[in-house]
């Protein structure tokens, strides 16, 4: 083109907004049902206090304490009739210990891993890679059982207030589910801070609750409910505790208490939500969550045992709500407040079920990246969440509550084992990383972390044993089938990469000395004529047509019409016999014929014509895709497909686009923010910048990139959409392109490879003389400022 100093040349012109493919059916309806999807700018966590951390990041640990001590009950009371309300409290005071001793490990998990610190981190860092997979089953199939459970324990508190919906439990229960996928797919975000409303709701209820029954308890109106109602769990003979039955029985009433301790990791896995100082702040949240823990726990148990609350078979009305309604009376102020003590135990079990929502996606992420995982469980969807981690929680979960008919009862089978893994493997990490590093008080910290790997791994195999009947099975079955499986996945990622790795010899690309190009022909058509055309822009060294011969006719027939096409007359074509058909076959041989030597390196184009997607695949066969398979393994030798679209041909119509702005405003995309001319520069005109340079004041207005003019200065301000920089074995320069409401512009810094700070996405604002490059209006090393 004509330079912009001679005569009659275009005056040099900003970059003109690009119009997007207009979308299509299946991203319209997408949109419709999860909204606008979320710009990955836009991607980021808020940092929050204590008070809201405790009660977004404990809704899981806290919301077990409502079926916890139900679960006990559920265990002893059938052995030991009413002697296992005096039981209840010792298991209490055992489950206590425990939840101390975690605790403390946990505290010095996050002092250690001060960003994120769960069981799978600790695992891979101080044992490896492969014995991290056993701590990533335990915990997926620990986070799979909890949005089960807790869906299905907050339904039972609604049945709890209204029985008649009790045929609809299983329906219920899942419809729960859909609804908290369904919110996380939109976006939905655990950091939100109205997530910390049911925590607290819950913990002030249970606060009045346990107040009003120690009233009652002091003034001897608390009442004793009756042991033999209709639908209650049936009471046992009393017997001896020292009996193989009776211990056999208390072991398992254990490992059903230990129900109550799952989500004590949540703390460690989001330690970077909290202000700074992130770790000391979530020590001193994690104390407090176990401590309001072991409070409800406490009183959920002393209270059951005190006004004897059964389990029943149906698993509703819940302990719990025994508790709540002996304790608030039968008045009307006393029933009001039951629904909300109901109300506050339906929130806090669904609110932990959504916490899982972000944990196990993380999580799953974590372990995709290490190649335990398919990678597609790492990539972000929609609304930026990762959304086939969500789908595939969510599907889990389902299984499970129609496999256990929503009981809880029996999802606790599926329950500690997960937890407690997890909980063995942080300890016994923790250990280990003290011993090997010794700094502080590193013999406590190897006792406490070993106490507690020690203590949790004697949980799992007694919850293995007790509960093995009872759904435990499935769990000991499915675990090392999965950790196989993810081992082996890892192995295929594994020989992959290595396959794709550079070696020493490969870093540095060599020329190759003839580049052929052949044309495979199956007709003389437009589409072959567009890829002769797109051959000849390869500027090879020598081009070439070939056909393999299945219908002598045919080929003859082909032979005629491509001498007779003046677009072809320069192109050689090659007939060659094809007597058994097998396309792909004859296309290798000519391949390995062709690049004998070693100087020679062939492209091989195959025209591939696009029909309507149900009748093309009805009508037309996929050659293409069979030949460029086998190709695709030859040195040397490269397959290029080059499509053509039939079906819009037929159809009459052109590629239809729309609208940049409107593109990005459905991207969820802002404009960036540009200053009206007449706007002067100051600190609150704009968003805080950072300087690396200082601005010029030649230009001090702020202009819309739109209005900029050749050859004088301007003051322009917008999102950078591209960088390019120049390779290693040029002369250094960075371009980058900016870009407004009104249009763009390109920045070029000369002696330069890279620039400090600017990334894609951010707001850049420069100041320079405008000049231009081949037609498109260029600022040369100007001075610029960048978003911070």
């Amino acid at each position: 083109m004509a330079k912009s100093w001679t005569d009659g040349a275009p005056t040099p012109v900003v970059l003109k907004e690009h119009a997007h493919l207009k979308d299509p059916l299946s991203y319209k309806i997408k949109r419709s049902i999860l909204g606008n999807p979320l710009n990955r700018h836009t991607l980021g966590h808020q940092r929050l206090p204590k008070r809201y951390a405790l009660g977004i990041l404990s809704s899981d640990c806290i919301s077990s304490s409502a079926y916890g001590s139900e679960q006990i009950l559920i265990a002893l009371l059938p052995a030991f009739g009413l002697a296992a309300f005096a039981l209840m409290m010792p298991m209490t005071i055992v489950v206590l210990i425990i939840l101390t001793i975690i605790t403390l490990s946990y505290r010095n998990v996050i002092a250690v891993y001060t960003k994120t610190g769960g069981a799978y981190i600790v695992t891979r860092d101080n044992f490896g890679p492969g014995m991290s997979v056993v701590a990533a089953v335990a915990l997926m199939l620990d986070y799979i059982v909890t949005v089960a459970i807790q869906s299905a324990a907050g339904i039972a508190a609604i049945i709890s207030t209204f029985p008649s919906f009790h045929p609809y439990k299983l329906v219920m229960t899942l419809a729960v589910i859909v609804l908290i996928t369904y919110g996380n797919l939109r976006g939905v975000k655990e950091a939100g801070k109205s997530f910390a409303l049911p925590t607290y709701l819950f913990v002030g209820s249970m606060a009045i609750v346990f107040g009003m029954g120690l009233y009652r308890v002091a003034t001897g109106t608390l009442p004793v409910l009756a042991t033999d109602a209709p639908g209650a769990v049936e009471l046992g003979e009393a017997q001896g505790l020292l009996t193989l039955g009776a211990i056999f029985i208390l072991l398992r009433a254990f490992a059903n208490g230990g129900s109550s301790l799952t989500g004590l990791e949540a703390i460690s896995d989001g330690v970077a939500l909290f202000k700074v100082p992130e770790a000391q702040n979530a020590r001193k949240t994690l104390v407090i969550m176990s401590t309001i823990l072991g409070s409800l726990v406490l009183g959920v148990s002393w209270f059951a045992q005190r006004i004897h609350a059964m389990p029943y078979e149906s698993g509703t009305p819940t302990v719990i709500s025994q508790i709540a309604k002996a304790a608030l009376g039968e008045g009307p102020a006393g029933q009001v407040f039951f629904i909300i003590v109901q109300t506050a135990t339906m929130l806090i079990l669904f609110a932990g079920a959504n916490t899982t929502y972000s944990a196990f996606p993380i999580l799953c992420n974590f372990v995709a990246e290490d190649g335990y995982l398919p990678h597609q469980l790492s990539k972000r969807g929609h609304k930026l969440a990762f959304s086939n981690g969500i789908i595939f929680l969510a599907g889990s979960a389902s299984v499970l509550v129609i496999f256990t008919g929503a009981s809880v009862e029996h999802l606790v089978a599926f329950y500690a084992i997960g937890v407690f893994t997890g909980f063995t493997l942080a300890g016994f990490g923790m250990a280990k990383h003290a011993f090997r590093h010794r700094r502080g008080h590193w013999r406590w910290l190897i006792f406490i972390n070993g106490l507690a790997g020690g203590v949790s791994l004697i949980v799992v195999f007694v919850f293995a044993i007790v509960k093995f009947t009872e759904g435990a099975w499935i769990v000991l079955t499915i675990s090392p089938i999965a950790i196989f499986f993810l081992l082996r996945l890892n192995r295929q990622y594994r020989l992959e990469q290595d396959a794709l790795n550079v070696r020493g010899a490969q870093t540095r690309a060599t020329s190759i000395s003839k580049h052929d190009v052949t044309i495979l022909v199956d007709s003389v058509d437009v589409a072959t004529i567009g890829a002769v055309r797109y051959a000849r822009s390869l500027k090879p060294h020598s081009l070439s047509a070939v056909h393999f011969v299945i219908d002598d006719q045919r080929a003859e027939d082909i032979r005629k019409v491509w001498a007779e096409t003046p677009a072809l007359n320069d192109v050689m074509l090659e007939l060659i016999d094809c007597p058994d058909r097998r396309l792909p076959n004859s296309a290798m041989d000519y391949a390995i014929r062709t690049t004998v030597s070693p100087d020679v390196e062939l492209t091989l184009l195959l025209p591939r014509r696009s029909y309507s997607p149900f009748l093309g695949k009805l009508l037309h066969d996929q050659t293409a895709e069979e030949i460029a398979r086998p190709i695709s393994q030859l040195p040397r030798v490269v397959a290029t497909i080059v499509p053509f679209d039939v079906a819009r041909i037929i159809a009459g119509r052109e590629i239809e686009f729309q609208d940049k702005q409107e593109s990005d405003a459905k991207a969820g995309l802002p404009p960036a923010p540009i200053v009206p001319p007449t706007q002067k520069i100051t600190p609150s005109s704009v968003v805080t910048f950072k300087s690396n340079e200082p601005v010029s004041h030649y230009a001090e207005k702020m202009t819309p990139i739109g209005n900029i003019t050749w050859r004088s200065r301007a003051h322009v301000q917008g999102r950078v959409t591209s960088i390019r920089s120049a390779p290693t074995g040029s002369a250094p320069i960075v371009e980058v392109e900016v870009w407004d409401e009104t249009g763009g512009v390109t920045l070029q810094f000369l002696g330069r490879r890279e620039i400090a700070g600017l990334d894609v996405g951010v707001i850049l604002r420069a100041e320079g003389m405008v000049g231009d490059i081949e037609g498109n209006l260029t600022i040369l090393n100007p001075s610029y400022e960048i978003n911070c």
